[in-house]
């Protein structure tokens, strides 16, 4: 018999999630001896014993990890024989200066979802229960390491039942530090008509009498407030609309369980692992069934977002409460607990202030939340993840880079906010912060940075803003760079964009032709753009531009952003079309407002030049009829890929490729001669879609003969555009060019913060 022994080093989030319990087991189970334990950034194991049983064992502690490990690499390295005669769990070390992983919040496993269950249980319905396996992490921590004394679960010392599972490392809660019981806390409370109601039981009564009242619950979830009301009650949903200050853009909900899910939407066995995943994200499903929901819910668009229950507290609101006559709800609205353009309410007495105008009844509890996590939003295209907002359950996971390199926060853009910091050789982008138009969310950023510098222990080198002096997070990283004498730089949009793509691939280093289609960014002449060819790399610094957009112009510059049927208007004009009378776009708009952009348009005055793909899209929808005036980002452009998808074919329309350019002559004009043929609007729009993808495959096919590239990166929020993308990509399934989306940071501006920090990274090496 051949004997080996094996060190072995694991990094990633693999410290207060049962892995040291874990390695032990699976050493006894294959027969080894040796001994594992942590430091402060990693787990370290020997083991030896059979040379197969060794390999069997590094081959597992991949595959049958605990459900909250994420390992980011493994290492194993032969070391002599020692001949131990057992296996041991060993002290911690102490690594001076050395930052651990943090954990991300995971949703209740299936073993505390049967005590929750069982009358027997001392945790039955108990709202917190939790394990090493699942429940709150990266909300409640204040300060690494992560132990107890450094949460918010401090303020509830363990009980002596508590104590000795967390001691217990052949126990499920083996230092799990959120662990609690209905003895030692935390408790829930509800405050319903200014009376304060206490008790599990009484307070999850009265919160679904509210419920199917009709009113609006206030809900304290893992990482902020939502604002709660049944699905099914129309009456309820516009009510909330209408105090949210939120007209149409689309609510989530989250259903009692998968069947309820499935009662309204088509689901695919790849979004049914995502709905089930431990990050219970909120998924974008097709609908299938709206009868049992409000039609307001999400109005004008074929998708609904659905989410599962990922808190006791969540699965108790679908559950009958032991006593009551209330039928439980199967579906409900759970949208972010604020006010629109508001950072996300995660405090007590902030939501008492914020949301009294909105909710009326406010269920809490008393575990104070350290850092704020919005949920997540995923899409699933062609069978992959397409994220669209990354936080709770993902952040603050981190992109592995390359190499080590300096410490850098980049602070990301000016909606859909994430900013991102970067140490040795991991990049960390914070939860989604949102628009950063008012100056409550950027006092939510600036709380944000010093939350994640401090738990990170980061210093950074360099601070990284967009170049565009408008954006507030650029006048924040100016003052902060004036403030502490660290280094400004600035970085170009699309860069960015493409750059984020290339980190999270791995693929800094190499050369990547980008396609970076957006609404707008801040460009490198005088247009603003947002429909790119950008040839990156080797060399992250290195860019160049080789394709775009025909430019056309934005009457009254953001007031078109608002308002599509002016850019509708703006092709018109750019394309010659002067027979426009009757068109739906030219009957939308008023007499005075249509000259007045007429007059902007004639003679330039208060107009700005684009290449923005994503307001090429918004202007087609106005064209089209779709949508003329906006209440949120890319509705125009949402509701146009609704429509297109319900066409059974497209129309024949097609877009001219001229001088590195996407030419719209062509393309406009074949949509107004459709409209006057009498061409359904939906094959029209489908029709679009196949244009503008069959064009940009082509111009990319010219950049790429012409550069040499034989990899494409499709970045930018248009990519979001589920149909476009797939038609995009099908023009290269057999091209032999290896094609890039996004699958770990959104396309979008949520995903810009990690292409500053790795061109901010490789700027600050380089030196001056």
């Amino acid at each position: 018999m051949t004997v080996e022994r094996s060190r072995i080093t694991v990094h990633g989030v693999v410290q207060g999630v049962g892995f040291r319990p874990f390695v032990a087991r699976l050493a006894d189970d294959l027969g080894l001896h040796g001994h594992c334990g942590n430091d402060d950034v990693s787990v370290f194991i020997e083991v030896e014993g059979k040379s197969a049983s060794v390999s069997e064992f590094v081959r597992r502690l991949r595959t049958d990890a605990p459900p909250m490990a994420v390992i980011v690499d493994a290492t194993a390295q032969p070391v002599p024989v020692r001949g131990d005669e057992s296996f041991r769990i060993i002290d911690s070390r102490h690594v001076p200066g050395a930052r651990t992983l943090v954990s991300p919040d995971v949703a209740t496993c299936a073993d505390c979802l049967r005590e929750l269950a069982d009358p027997r249980d001392r945790r039955y319905r108990h709202p917190f229960v939790n394990c090493t396996n699942c429940g709150p992490r990266f909300t409640v921590i204040t300060d690494l390491p992560y132990d107890r004394p450094n949460t918010t679960m401090a303020e509830f010392p363990l009980c002596a039942a508590c104590l000795a599972e967390y001691r217990d490392p052949a126990d499920r809660r083996f230092h799990a530090q959120p662990v609690c019981c209905p003895d030692c806390g935390p408790h829930l409370f509800a405050e319903v008509d200014g009376h304060r109601i206490d008790g599990d039981d009484a307070v999850l009564t009265a919160v679904q009498g509210a419920l199917r009242d009709g009113r609006i619950v206030a809900v304290k979830g893992l990482g902020g407030f939502h604002l709660v009301c049944d699905a099914a009650d129309p009456t309820a949903v516009e009510t909330l609309r209408a105090r949210k200050h939120r007209p149409d853009k689309p609510f989530a909900v989250m259903t009692a369980d998968l069947s309820a899910a499935a009662e309204l939407c088509e689901i695919s066995e790849p979004e049914s692992a995502l709905l089930r995943h431990a990050a219970r994200p909120i998924l974008l499903l097709r609908k299938k069934n709206t009868v049992s929901v409000a039609d307001g819910i999400a109005p004008g668009i074929d998708d609904l977002g659905v989410m599962l229950p990922y808190t006791p507290l969540h699965h108790l609101l679908f559950t009958r409460t032991p006593g009551s006559h209330v039928d439980p709800p199967r579906v409900l609205v759970m949208t972010s607990g604020n006010l629109s353009g508001e950072p996300l309410c995660f405090d007590n007495d902030d939501a008492r202030t914020r949301l009294r105008d909105i909710a009326d009844v406010f269920l809490m509890h008393d575990r104070r939340i350290a850092v704020p996590c919005e949920d997540s939003v995923l899409a699933v295209e062609a069978g992959a993840v397409l994220p669209i907002r990354r936080s709770r359950g993902f952040a603050p996971l981190p992109v592995v880079l390359p190499a080590h390199g300096p410490e850098i926060l980049a602070v990301g853009a000016e909606i859909k906010n994430t900013f991102c910091l970067t140490r040795q050789d991991y990049a960390f982008c914070s939860a989604h912060l949102g628009d950063m138009g008012s100056l409550e969310s950027q006092r939510a950023f600036e709380t944000s940075v010093r939350q994640l510098t401090h738990l990170h222990g980061i210093t950074p080198e360099a601070v990284v803003a967009d170049r565009h002096p408008g954006y507030s997070t650029h006048h924040w990283a100016r003052r902060y760079s004036e403030r502490t004498g660290v280094p400004l730089l600035t970085v170009q949009h699309h860069h960015a964009h493409v750059a984020s793509l290339m980190a999270e691939h791995g693929l800094v280093g190499t050369t990547v032709l980008g396609v970076a289609f957006d609404g707008t960014g801040y460009g490198c002449d005088t247009t603003v753009w947002g429909g790119e060819l950008l040839l990156v790399g080797p060399n992250i610094l290195d860019t160049r531009r080789v394709g775009h957009v025909q430019p056309f112009s934005l009457p009254g510059g953001d007031a078109a952003v608002r308002n599509p049927v002016r850019v509708a208007l703006a092709l018109l004009h750019e394309c010659g079309i002067t027979d426009v009378d009757g068109l739906p776009c030219v009957e939308a708009i008023p007499t005075a407002e249509r000259a007045a952009v007429e007059s902007q348009l004639r003679s330039g005055l208060g107009c700005v030049r684009t290449t923005s793909a994503g307001r090429l899209f918004d202007g087609v929808a106005s064209l089209l009829g779709v949508r003329h005036r906006v209440t949120y980002e890319a509705q125009a452009a949402i509701e146009l890929e609704a429509l297109a998808r319900t066409a059974p074919h497209p129309a024949p329309l097609a877009m001219d490729v001229e001088n590195d350019q996407l030419r719209l002559p062509l393309l406009v004009s074949g949509l107004v001669a459709g409209l006057r043929d009498g061409t359904p609007p939906a094959a029209l729009a489908l029709g679009f879609h196949h244009a503008v993808a069959a064009a940009t495959a082509d111009l990319v096919d010219r950049a790429a003969t012409a550069t040499g590239a034989s990899t494409i990166g499709l970045t930018g929020g248009v990519f979001q555009n589920r149909l476009f993308l797939a038609l995009v990509r099908a023009h290269w399934e057999s091209s032999g060019y290896r094609v890039l989306t996004h699958h770990r940071v959104p396309p979008n501006d949520g995903g810009l913060s990690l292409g500053q920090a790795v061109i901010g990274a490789a700027a600050t090496m380089r030196g001056p």
